[in-house]
């Protein structure tokens, strides 16, 4: 029996095979050729539908914030904390969703409608502060920056779960006694992401007023 017809491929079709490949082989996987390779597509096909790498990892960036509520967090009855609360928590839960997506994000200039979409919304939550718009955008960019090094320290914590190194946790558990503060404070309770969200935006309420 011969095969059907080939059903076609759609842009989102390839943004979901460039993520497969970002989850199984890393960032470096992430080629043209590589994403026409795992669809049955050639390089040049591909072209047609994104004219190149960073056409592409753009269009991957813009799928990862597709689901931010920005609506939400743009309602002007909410207190401009918790709208920036929930979109930096928010945030943080996309990154956390894929493998890759710190560098995916950090590709480039994010300069896409849903990238421009949250940094709108966050200097929206801190012009409702009463903040000039040019350091609620010096804000937005500060409170970015925060997220994505919560986010690299969280994925580091996970990557040393995944593939312990009982080697080197002996060494470092052999080291603890050096290191007092350190171990006395391993465990301490509380949502570290949120205290220290609240300590910025302290620093921003305060310049504010």
């Amino acid at each position: 029996m011969r095969p059907g017809p080939r059903r076609s491929i759609s842009q989102a079709d390839i943004v979901d095979a460039a993520f497969e490949l970002l989850e199984q082989k890393g960032m470096a996987a992430v080629s043209v050729r590589g994403v026409a390779a795992s669809l049955g597509l050639t390089p040049t096909a591909m072209y047609t539908y994104f004219p190149s790498k960073n056409a592409l990892l753009r269009a991957m960036v813009e799928q990862l914030l597709s689901t931010i509520d920005l609506a939400a967090a743009s309602d002007a009855d909410v207190a401009w904390r918790d709208r920036v609360h929930a979109l930096a928590a928010a945030l943080l839960d996309r990154l956390a969703e894929h493998s890759g997506s710190l560098v995916l994000v950090t590709s480039g200039p994010l300069d896409g409608k849903h990238a421009l979409g949250l940094n709108e919304a966050l200097i929206s939550g801190f012009a409702g502060d009463g903040m000039p718009h040019a350091e609620a955008a010096r804000a937005a960019v500060a409170v970015r920056a925060y997220v994505l090094g919560v986010a690299a320290l969280e994925a580091a914590e996970r990557a040393g779960r995944e593939t312990p190194d009982d080697s080197v946790s002996e060494t470092l558990w052999s080291d603890a006694a050096a290191f007092p503060l350190t171990e006395a404070t391993t465990d301490a309770p509380g949502d570290g992401f949120a205290w220290g969200l609240d300590r910025l935006l302290d620093g921003f309420g305060r310049r504010a007023a």
